[in-house]
């Protein structure tokens, strides 16, 4: 059972995404927190597996509480889940540590299976937001990736998590993600598995 905190300060949205992941056996909300500051608050004796983190909020928006999630000891993951695509928005939700990004639209269906693969580690981008940040990263010399992005690569094609990935590297976990959605941006893609895919199409990684 993975078990979840919502976060938005609109409570009929709340709402709304209660009932709906309520409808997933494996699913179960554990809370819910009107802003950054309560998710906080609630944090410790709730013990969530994933936080669903709106990012637009009062008192304490979702890409500082994200931040300060991650500061703590054995940290839930967090899924931003908002109406915002902006570049700035985006960006800070990233550098803030969020495990994936996504979009309040998103069918019910991308939403559950996100938060899936968010308690697995994985790093989950809606496709429009992976695109926003290819072109954020687009450079004159191109979208080439760094060696470190594709031996990161080469190692999720192994199957090897990202906590696993940091340890074979000698590098945080943390950093395990930023080269993930670097890699992802570059590649166009919006999940892992799609990112190996290309990276071997490119002739870049080697699955055999």
């Amino acid at each position: 059972m993975i078990r979840l905190l919502v976060v938005d300060d609109h409570p009929v949205v709340r709402a709304g995404m209660v009932a709906v992941l309520g409808e997933e056996a494996d699913l179960e909300v554990v809370g819910e927190a009107a802003d950054g500051a309560e998710a906080l608050a609630v944090l410790p004796r709730l013990a969530p597996d994933v936080v669903l983190m709106d990012l637009r909020m009062p008192v304490l928006d979702g890409a500082e509480a994200t931040r300060r999630i991650g500061a703590l000891p054995d940290p839930p993951q967090v899924l931003v889940l908002t109406t915002y695509d902006t570049d700035a928005d985006i960006v800070r939700a990233v550098e803030a540590g969020a495990r994936g990004y996504l979009l309040k639209d998103a069918p019910t269906a991308v939403l559950t299976d996100a938060i899936r693969r968010a308690a697995r580690g994985e790093t989950v981008l809606a496709p429009p937001v992976a695109a926003r940040l290819a072109e954020r990263l687009r450079a004159p010399a191109g979208t080439d990736l760094t060696g470190r992005e594709v031996e990161v690569l080469a190692l999720v094609g192994r199957g090897l998590s990202n906590a696993e990935i940091g340890r074979s590297l000698f590098i945080g976990e943390a950093t395990v993600k930023t080269h993930l959605v670097r890699a992802f941006a570059k590649l166009g893609v919006a999940d892992r598995t799609a990112a190996v895919a290309e990276a071997h199409r490119r002739g870049l990684v080697d699955l055999s």
